[in-house]
């Protein structure tokens, strides 16, 4: 199950000794919320809170279309009156035909057809951090902040159904210590229990109805955050003699009562960064300005670690597009599938038209399999992989339209599986470092912050994207 994919480069090598790092309640919705996207009179709106309409612009890009190109099913603004540095985009979240985003204090559900508004939610105060992923019935628990001070914690929880906006449990949590206090918050969703990881402890509670699961689990290792996903796989982190938190292990752990089943040791002074994957598990971990990426099994058993070669990789995590809530499994540019891994290179930072390339690395032994070469001007970004072949964003390129692209097991020449207009390149091109969600024919490109200069630039900002047939 692919989890959503920087660094600087692989630690290579290996010896008989071990290849790197080795194993070892209120319900109360809260002031302002709306939960069905009415105008207070019962009616509701048919867009967001944003100065324009854009669905002219769709159809003038649209009537512009060439032949086997899809559609713009719709264009959205910011929407949303934001404080001076702007907002984190959380999201997007696709439930049934309803595709949700969060930004700032307000959470809106649009219609994946044609960008309409189905509802909006606004929060008694900033979101602060979110799950990558929803439950599987559309439900998920939100981070916000308690009060609107400017040093208000990012200590309390908010329940939202997805499906209909409407607000459910909200609850705060205990932060204490300056390891606590200081910490960036780590959510996860695995079945019906959230998790709030942060540098010392990680809070469980139980989405259904907000019910305390764990909290500090004995001994001195405790998990500081998990991946979403049926499978609840922990990043722990054990304090030592000189209390500095440098040695870290990957554990699984039931998340309904905080037991630990098995336990991967990381070799001393490398970190956990990211989980690229959890079916089959992938790790990155750091070390000052190193990088490694290692396999392991279903039991936590070692695998492989990659051997990345002199290429550099343009993974983007959450601390590379958020600036408040770090999970360990929102990375962009990498797929895995039960044989391999990919990963796409950096693009040149001095090219007018920049290019890369896909690599695919062998799961059992490490090694770079095939190379795959993006259009020349455009870039490839691995998104998953679905029936063998693995799906990638194209990016728009000058005068050259976006889209999604697949690559067979094999490698070989992109094939181009939804070819967006080269009329909407322009538009496309500025979302650039976007969230893209594929899922029913439809592409969704959504920005990860939004930002303005002046007062009403962030509510005119392109914030979403639709493509598709």
């Amino acid at each position: 199950m692919l989890l959503a994919g920087g660094g600087i480069w692989f630690a290579t090598g290996g010896s008989d000794e071990g290849p790197g790092p080795t194993a070892g309640a209120s319900t109360d919705p809260g002031p302002g919320s709306t939960s069905d996207g009415s105008d207070g009179k019962g009616k509701a709106k048919d867009r967001d809170q944003g100065t324009h309409d854009l669905r002219a612009e769709a159809d003038a890009l649209n009537a512009e279309r060439g032949p086997g190109e899809a559609r713009d099913l719709w264009l959205q603004e910011g929407g949303v009156d934001l404080p001076r540095n702007g907002s984190d985009v959380y999201g997007p979240w696709i439930v049934g035909d309803t595709i949700v985003k969060a930004m700032f204090h307000t959470l809106t559900g649009y219609s994946v057809t044609d960008g309409s508004l189905k509802w909006r939610l606004r929060m008694p105060s900033e979101l602060c951090a979110a799950p990558s992923q929803a439950t599987a019935d559309g439900r998920i628990v939100l981070g916000i902040e308690t009060g609107t001070a400017d040093d208000a914690l990012c200590n309390s929880l908010q329940m939202v159904d997805l499906t209909t906006g409407r607000a459910g449990w909200r609850k705060t949590y205990k932060r204490q210590g300056a390891w606590d206090l200081l910490s960036d918050v780590s959510m996860a969703i695995n079945g019906d229990t959230v998790t709030v990881g942060r540098t010392s402890r990680t809070d469980a509670f139980r989405v259904g109805d907000g019910k305390v699961l764990f909290g500090e689990l004995p001994g001195n290792c405790q998990p500081f955050g998990f991946a979403s996903g049926p499978v609840a796989i922990a990043a722990t982190s054990c304090r030592t003699a000189a209390d500095d938190h440098k040695e870290q292990q990957v554990q699984r752990i039931d998340p309904v009562t905080g037991k630990v089943l098995w336990t991967y040791k990381v070799k001393k002074g490398w970190e956990i960064a990211q989980f690229y994957s959890v079916s089959p598990l992938v790790v990155s971990l750091k070390q000052e300005d190193k990088w490694a990426v290692i396999v392991l099994g279903e039991n936590g058993t070692y695998r492989s670690q990659l051997v990345g070669g002199t290429d550099d990789y343009a993974t983007k995590c959450g601390g590379d597009l958020l600036t408040q809530g770090k999970n360990l499994d929102n990375c962009l540019g990498v797929a895995a599938d039960d044989r391999t891994v990919y990963l796409a290179t950096r693009p040149g930072e001095d090219d007018l038209t920049p290019t890369n390339q896909v690599v695919a690395f062998d799961l059992n032994t490490g090694r770079a399999k095939w190379k795959a070469a993006a259009p020349a001007g455009q870039t490839l970004m691995p998104l998953r992989v679905e029936g063998g072949r693995l799906l990638m964003y194209l990016a728009a390129g000058r005068n050259k339209g976006g889209g999604i692209a697949s690559l067979p097991p094999a490698g070989g020449a992109p094939q181009m599986v939804l070819r967006h207009p080269v009329a909407a390149a322009q538009v496309e091109r500025g979302f650039f470092d976007s969230r893209v969600a594929y899922l029913n024919g439809r592409c969704f490109l959504v920005h990860a912050r939004i930002s303005g200069i002046e007062d009403d630039d962030e509510k005119s900002m392109k914030s979403m994207a639709g493509f598709g047939s």
